[in-house]
């Protein structure tokens, strides 16, 4: 599914040129700017990502970066690469969106996506500042025919958990929590009243009972946020209950990369793709 879309998107773009009012040099200093400019930038246009782009780590699209300049979100830097569009998202450091404007470059601040609106919304807005109209609708249309294709979850759904580093959770109102609902299940943070982001005692996790764990992710080095994943009382749930951990990449921005993450829910719950 996600290699279809991705082909189809790369062939759109390389069909269509760019229209003649559009910016010719744009420069994304988010991660998440970064994937959707990837997806839909006419060739040439873009011509530098942030440095997370090339990240496996964190970004979904690494293999698409690899021919790109990298920045580092600085101004200074930023001028330099004479851009007449900047990508930016609203956790970009606002004295580097503020300098940029008062010099005179136009910057596009894109909100993080927590709903499949808001990922549509990111996807026609990204269309309309590259002057890519058409290729973002065709996006679109092919997420959401790669959306319906997901099976109905059963009824009542199976109940799943999010636990991460210092037991943090989250609920619906997020853009995980969304994922768990296409992943086919019901989500445990909102049973205990945790819509948006939270933290999970142990205990209640425990006494909750989940179908499906859904464990954040362990990364090199030591922190203590992370001895909580250590438990033995999670590890003994751990024994006896279906667990994955989430791979970032797929569950971080607002693309259609989210749907490889439901897919992974769907498949460690057992339930149809």
């Amino acid at each position: 599914m996600v290699i279809r879309w991705l082909l189809a998107g790369l062939l759109a773009c390389l069909a269509l040129p760019v229209a003649a009012d559009a910016p010719r040099r744009v420069v994304s200093v988010n991660l998440c700017t970064d994937q959707l400019a990837m997806m839909l930038a006419a060739p040439g246009q873009l011509v530098s990502v942030s440095y997370l782009a090339r990240d496996p780590a964190s970004s979904a699209m690494p293999e698409a970066a690899a021919g790109l300049p990298l920045n580092h979100g600085l101004a200074e830097e930023i001028f330099l690469l004479r851009p007449d569009l900047v990508l930016a998202g609203t956790w970009t450091t606002p004295a580097t969106v503020d300098l940029l404007r008062r010099v005179g470059v136009p910057v596009a601040v894109f909100q993080p996506e927590d709903d499949l609106a808001g990922i549509r919304a990111n996807m026609r807005r990204m269309g309309e500042v590259l002057g890519r109209e058409a290729e973002a609708e065709a996006l679109i249309a092919r997420f959401d025919a790669d959306l319906a294709r997901l099976d109905d979850a059963p009824a009542p759904r199976p109940r799943a958990a999010i636990y991460a580093a210092n037991g943090y959770t989250l609920g619906s109102d997020s853009l995980a929590g969304q994922i768990v609902i296409l992943g086919g299940h019901a989500n445990i943070a909102d049973e205990l009243g945790l819509a948006g982001g939270s933290t999970l005692p142990l205990e209640s996790l425990l006494l909750s009972q989940p179908d499906l764990l859904i464990l954040g992710r362990r990364y090199p080095g030591h922190s203590r946020g992370e001895d909580m994943m250590d438990h033995p009382a999670l590890r003994s749930v751990m024994r006896d209950t279906p667990f994955v951990v989430m791979s970032d990449p797929d569950w971080v921005c607002g693309t259609p990369r989210i749907l490889r993450a439901a897919e992974s829910l769907r498949t460690a719950g057992g339930l149809a793709p």
